[in-house]
């Protein structure tokens, strides 16, 4: 089990999948984050669908009580035709959310198009794209060959830049006034 220090934050991302399921945990202190770990979960292995939502509970379970996240982020699956793999997905994103929701670790969902825009500022930018420019943000020299990996990563940076830590979001205006004397006129 990994000691958190008092000042820091520690949010795992999750990019949930039947085959392949990416995960990213990065630092949080004040503005600054710094790449704690990240990888995939190969569930391709695992014959039955049982026994794929089995594993995935109980990798992110491990994940969990390794780094004692804060706070869980994960990519909402996005709507396709096959209404098989919708649910698949779906469930194996359900599984993820029951192991954080245990230990009553806070979560929040973001659309894939959403995590895009908040970490390369273009919505439409591919997984490379994503993977490039969390090389950069996060220091890492190495691209994985499993880009579920980075994915994962980007909804866990996508959540500490939507958490107002990059741009402060007031409640009111009241509110932002007096967190902001300075730009009063």
């Amino acid at each position: 089990m990994r000691e958190k220090k008092e000042s820091e934050r520690i949010i795992l991302g999750l990019d949930p999948g039947t085959n392949v399921m990416g995960y990213g945990l990065i630092t949080v202190k004040g503005q600054a984050i710094e790449l704690l770990q990240f990888g995939v979960i190969h569930l391709g292995k695992y014959s039955g669908h049982e026994l794929k939502l089995k594993k995935i509970f109980e990798r992110v379970s491990s994940l969990i009580e390794d780094y004692t996240p804060d706070e869980v982020a994960l990519e909402a699956p996005f709507y396709g035709k096959n209404v098989q793999s919708m649910l698949k997905l779906g469930r194996a994103q359900g599984v993820a959310m029951a192991a954080a929701l245990a230990r009553e670790i806070p979560i929040t969902e973001y659309a894939p198009k959403k995590v895009k825009q908040s970490v390369t500022s273009n919505g439409n930018a591919s997984k490379e794209q994503v993977a490039h420019m969390l090389m950069t943000l996060l220091n890492f020299k190495e691209m994985p060959k499993l880009l579920d990996a980075t994915d994962a990563l980007a909804v866990a940076v996508c959540h500490h830049f939507q958490n107002g830590n990059q741009t402060q979001k007031a409640k009111s205006w009241k509110a932002f006034i007096n967190d902001n004397p300075g730009r009063v006129k």
